[in-house]
């Protein structure tokens, strides 16, 4: 609006006299070369110029400067009128420039004083909202419509249950499912309208309904008659004024609305419950009778009667009158029948002709052949699946035969173990006792009817071990010669029922001989008998039948680890009996009241019957003993209580701090008197016995195996020597020897001897012999 066509393209036409305004332009921007003013064209920039050159310059430039004024000044005047046009066009545009400013400032003003936008905004707003309820209304009466359509279908269902439209009904039932989103795993939607609850509540109320009357309708058209032994199956029902309803149209609908598993599951409890168990267990035949005919000539009844035989055919009745010879059915009704029906064979039939006996396995071939030919008819009935390998049970069963027998047979062994184990009452009679004690000293193996003495495999003595764990172990080596002899797959079981029966000793004799364990027995005695035996046995299997056992269970059958724990067993009893003895024997001396006073009748009395019960104990022990223990366990043993009790005495004494003289001559008396009542023990410990002795133990004498025996013999010398006697002794280190020490001397002398220069003489002597 500025400039017009005509005045732009004036503005933008090129100029005749356009070398003409170069050259001005030229003058005005500096582009004029001085040096084209002056006579000589070679001049340095840096060079001065002379006074005449300067006069010269300056008259040539002015000479230029009037010839460029002349020649703008008939520019200007060739081309006036387009100046003048320019000068016209740009006043023109000025003014409209000023008009357009001014209406701008009216539209602005128009604007602040009647706010249009706001209207527009309120206008659009109020159309958003009528829209918006418009559309709510719409789903409203959506909804409502629905609502109503639901609440109409529900009816229809109830109305369709009472004119026996059971295949409708349940497939409105499904649809409503679907529509009211149940057993959809969805939150709930907080803003969902409460009728929808209502609905399914009401759908709820009205699947129960149709369930209900299904599984009615379905225990009317298949029940089991008691009196007659049959089960009835009616093709057709006439149940509350509806006729004709069909069996078929029962399945039905239950497969549509979901409930044909819970319903056949009813019907497969009650057929293998009342028919096909008896029928099992008493070798019943099923027959069956589908000649009821009504008046139309359609079948209306078909009975399945059990007689005394041996010919089942429940399967073939099934799927011809119960599911219809429908695949789908029939495979439902499998999956819920057939683990009870093949765990009913297989208990009934297949596990009872599992061969007993090895060699007598491959005769198991014509029942897996007829298992896998009755699982074929199954499948081809869709009663079990063909490609689902559980589903094989029968087929599974009889080809693992050899794990089976081996089961069986590992049953077999270990209950013949646990026989053992509990009938043997670990005591054995003083006949056997005699023969055993025989049996041992000479060297030789007899077993009798409640114990065996055993010669033990890594040590050079025989033992008397029980019935239970001689029988055991034979058990034990027949189990792994028939490792030996069997395929890899029952050798397997055959090793792990040897071990087995090996741990059942430690699971059931411990607990069954607790009380006795806790007192002095033989039974007590025997266990610990029996787990080292057991130790030894264990410790030579692998040597006698590892090199014979497969290949495929060399690496894996291993013993050495049970025996470090039947020995670590007859350690902690025998230990257990020697500290209940020490015991006995601690409390027995703890009677004597520390030996004191024994000058006194009564205090001697006392400390003699204390005496007279340890030599019971004693007594008690080696009769115990001897016959059953090793004669090292035994010797080791009874040495080490009767260092206990010899000790004991001798410390006793020595504590004494005042010993009288008469009082010396009563306990030299009890010394010498328990000396002389054990003089036949000790004898029976140093007595050889036993073939084989190795010479070190052969040269060791009873007084290095009890050293308190040499100390009290001693002590009761003392008590009857003078004081020099006793110096003498110390410093000659024949007390030493014997195993005194400095304190229990010198307290000893203190109680006999009364002060005096010579026992502070004969002190003085034994510190010194001491330093």
């Amino acid at each position: 609006m500025l400039l017009s066509d005509n005045g732009i393209d004036q503005a933008l036409r090129p100029s005749k006299n356009f070398g003409f305004q170069r050259e001005i332009m030229d003058v005005l921007f500096g582009s004029i070369d001085v040096r084209d003013l002056l006579p000589t064209h070679e001049l340095e920039d840096s060079s001065p110029l002379s006074a005449p050159d300067l006069r010269l310059l300056i008259d040539r430039l002015q000479v230029r400067s009037l010839h460029i004024k002349d020649k703008v000044r008939q520019y200007i005047l060739s081309h006036l009128r387009d100046f003048s046009d320019i000068f016209s066009l740009c006043s023109e545009t000025a003014s409209r420039s000023v008009e357009i400013y001014d209406q701008v400032a009216d539209i602005l003003f128009l604007l602040s004083e009647r706010p249009l936008d706001t209207e527009i905004r309120d206008a659009i707003s109020e159309i958003r909202s009528v829209i918006r309820e418009a559309k709510e209304k719409k789903e409203l009466l959506d909804l409502v419509s629905l609502i109503g359509n639901l609440n109409k279908k529900l009816n229809v269902v109830r109305e369709d249950l009472k004119a026996g439209r059971l295949i409708t009904a349940a497939e409105a039932v499904r649809d409503l499912k679907v529509v009211l989103r149940l057993g959809v795993e969805s939150v709930v939607e907080e803003r969902e309208p409460v009728v929808f609850s209502l609905l399914r509540k009401d759908w709820n109320e009205c699947f129960d309904e149709i369930q209900e009357m299904l599984l009615r309708l379905m225990e009317t058209a298949i029940s089991f008659e008691k009196e007659g032994s049959r089960l009835r199956v009616r093709s057709q029902l006439d149940v509350d004024g509806i006729e004709g309803i069909e069996l078929h149209t029962i399945l039905a609908a239950m497969d549509v609305v979901g409930v044909l598993k819970y319903g056949l599951a009813k019907v497969a409890d009650l057929i293998v419950r009342s028919v096909i168990t008896p029928a099992i267990n008493d070798g019943c035949r099923i027959l069956w009778t589908d000649n009821l005919n009504d008046k139309s000539g359609r079948m209306t009844d078909a009975i399945l009667k059990i007689v005394p035989s041996s010919d089942p055919k429940v399967i073939k009745f099934i799927n011809r009158f119960i599911c219809l010879q429908n695949g789908d059915w029939m495979r439902c009704f499998g999956r819920l029948s057939w683990p009870r029906i093949s765990d009913l064979i297989i208990s009934n039939f297949l596990s009872k002709v599992v061969p007993s006996d090895a060699s007598k396995l491959g005769e198991f071939q014509t029942i897996m052949k007829l298992s896998s030919e009755f699982e074929s008819v199954l499948k081809e009935m869709m009663f079990i699946s063909a490609s689902d390998s559980e589903d094989k049970r029968l087929t599974n069963f009889a080809e693992n035969v050899e794990v089976h027998f081996a089961f069986r047979k590992k049953t077999e062994i270990l209950a013949k173990a646990r026989k053992f184990l509990l009938r043997c009452d670990f005591i054995v009679s003083p006949e056997n006792i005699s023969k055993g004690l025989r049996s041992k000293n000479e060297g030789i193996a007899e077993e009798s009817s409640d114990s065996v003495v055993k010669e033990l495999l890594f040590l050079s003595e025989n033992c008397m071990v029980s019935e239970a764990a001689s029988q055991l172990m034979e058990l034990v080596h027949q189990t792994l010669q028939d490792v030996c002899v069997s395929s890899p797959r029952v050798a397997l079981e055959f090793y792990r029922a040897a071990r087995d029966a090996l741990l059942l000793y430690e699971a059931i004799v411990p607990v069954k001989l607790e009380r006795q364990l806790e007192g002095l027995n033989q039974a007590a005695v025997l266990m610990h008998n029996d787990c080292l035996y057991l130790s030894q046995e264990i410790l030579g299997l692998a040597f006698e039948y590892r090199s014979h056992f497969p290949s495929s269970i060399k690496e894996h059958a291993i013993f050495v680890d049970m025996a470090p724990r039947f020995r670590l067993m007859a350690e902690e009893i025998l230990q257990r009996q020697i500290q209940h003895v020490i015991f006995n024997l601690i409390e027995a001396i703890d009677g004597a009241d520390g030996f004191q006073n024994t000058h006194q009748m009564k205090q001697y009395e006392s400390a003699k019957f204390s005496m007279d019960q340890v030599v019971f104990i004693l007594e008690k022990v080696h009769i115990i003993w001897e016959p059953l223990l090793m004669p090292s366990t035994y010797k080791n043993s009874m040495c080490m209580v009767l260092e206990s009790v010899l000790s004991r005495m001798t410390k006793d004494i020595l504590l004494l701090d005042d010993i009288a003289a008469e009082e010396t001559i009563q306990l030299q008396r009890l010394i010498n008197l328990i000396l002389e009542t054990l003089s036949s023990l000790l004898e029976s410990l140093t007595a050889d016995n036993q073939e084989g002795k190795s010479h070190e133990s052969s040269t060791r004498t009873i007084d290095d195996l009890i050293p308190s025996l040499r100390k009290i013999r001693k002590l009761a010398d003392i008590l009857d020597m003078p004081l020099k006697s006793i110096t003498t002794a110390w410093e000659s280190g024949e007390l030493i020897r014997y195993g005194f020490t400095l304190s229990e001397v010198v307290d000893l002398i203190q109680a006999i001897f009364t002060d005096s220069p010579l026992r502070k003489e004969c002190l003085r002597r034994i510190h010194s012999a001491s330093s």
